[in-house]
């Protein structure tokens, strides 16, 4: 097998970008939005733990359960935080041995598991909320005027959209 040099491993990725984006139509936009999100989830996530402890993963799990009422379904949640079944079990698993969260069968299925929040998991929630909050609006939503934030919402809410129901 044949190793391309620089230029020509360089030049072979712009023929095919090329080829599926004429133009280079939207490359920009997209490269954007994935430097923009790896470069504020890492922010959120050090700043979250260095003032509170709890990993930007953990609290998003708190806060999915408690958006949903204060519990879900395992399969639910997985799917609301991102997070693949077997990861969530195991971040599941360490929440249970802190006291955040409980886990419970499903009382119509056997085999379902439900997660709900603890009054632990309640109040670590409350005292890490505010740090994110506070957080997501300097890092993110005080860059920008209402017009960029409804237009960035609309656009990534259509593509969301598209994805989901093809």
């Amino acid at each position: 097998m044949q190793v391309l040099s620089e230029p020509d491993v360089a030049g072979l990725l712009d023929r095919l970008v090329a080829e599926e984006l004429p133009g280079r139509r939207g490359l920009g936009a997209w490269t954007s939005l994935l430097r923009a999100h790896a470069t504020l989830m890492r922010q959120l996530e050090t700043d979250l733990e260095r003032e509170t402890g709890l990993a930007l993963a953990d609290f998003d799990v708190l806060a999915q359960l408690a958006v949903a009422g204060g519990e879900l379904r395992m399969t639910e949640l997985a799917a609301r935080a991102l997070i693949s079944r077997s990861g969530m079990t195991r971040r599941v698993g360490r929440l249970v041995a802190e006291g955040l969260v409980r886990r419970a069968n499903a009382d119509a299925d056997a085999r379902g598991v439900v997660v709900a929040l603890t009054d632990a998991g309640v109040a670590r929630l409350a005292e890490t909320a505010p740090v994110h909050a506070r957080e997501v609006f300097d890092l993110f939503v005080a860059r920008l005027d209402d017009q960029e934030l409804a237009v960035l919402e609309s656009a990534l809410d259509k593509v969301t959209l598209d994805c989901t129901f093809g």
